[in-house]
């Protein structure tokens, strides 16, 4: 079970909650040019391009994780970090999460890439209402290790994506987002090329009410045995 501390009004609260469902939306960009910057950056890896834009990916809800540590097979993976919206009897509600995902196996088939990684999560999360008026203010960062410094790696407004309530209009009619669903909602571009690291930190960031949801968590590659 996930625990999470959730904001609203000025309040807080924890609650545990098993998610049941969980999609990742990908090429959700609401700028078809920096889609396909995005699809270009993947492509330089050797990624095929997606059949349709955006793409939904229905994957197991047992890989999200609160753990400051994730476990990979082989050193071909990197974070992406992400809104997350979380579906509860109460609303939705907007968290931060990293698509963690392994780029090797990503040139083979995107939705087996994201089937093999965990996909780390925040233990904090904003009612959608409180955050609606003013979402295209919020903006995402993430940070990787390189020579033991920590490095900006992404960083770019939400507005760069489509709205959380836009993405679940356009889920097929097979995807349910009932309470107990989960999404991650896109990605902004990376700074300098997708690569590997054994550390990535990342943020949600609102100016309007000055705070932020952050998470971080470090990578241990385990060896590709034949």
């Amino acid at each position: 079970m996930l625990k999470f501390t959730r904001a609203r009004n000025g309040r807080s609260d924890v609650v545990g909650m098993d998610i049941e469902r969980l999609v990742v939306a990908g090429w959700a960009g609401r700028d078809a040019a920096a889609i396909e910057h995005h699809i270009q950056e993947l492509e330089a890896i050797g990624v095929p391009r997606p059949s349709s834009v955006p793409v939904y990916y229905r994957v197991a809800n047992a890989l999200l994780s609160q753990d400051d540590h994730v476990d990979v097979l082989g050193p071909d993976t990197s974070g992406e970090v992400e809104p997350l919206l979380v579906a509860m009897a109460d609303g939705l509600w907007i968290g931060l999460a990293s698509d963690h995902t392994d780029r090797k196996a990503e040139t083979v088939g995107i939705a087996l890439s994201k089937q093999l990684c965990a996909k780390p999560l925040a233990t904090c999360l904003w009612h959608w209402e409180d955050v609606r008026d003013h979402w295209d203010k919020l903006v995402l960062r993430a940070w990787i290790d390189e020579g033991g410094q920590r490095v900006l790696y992404q960083e770019g407004s939400v507005a760069l994506l489509k709205r959380p309530t836009d993405l679940l209009s356009g889920l097929p009619a097979t995807l349910d987002f009932a309470p107990g669903s989960a999404m991650l909602c896109g990605t902004v571009p990376v700074r300098g090329g997708i690569r590997p690291s054994g550390y990535f930190a990342m943020e949600l960031h609102d100016p309007v009410l000055g705070r932020t949801i952050s998470h971080s968590y470090t990578v241990r590659a385990l060896p590709v045995v034949a």
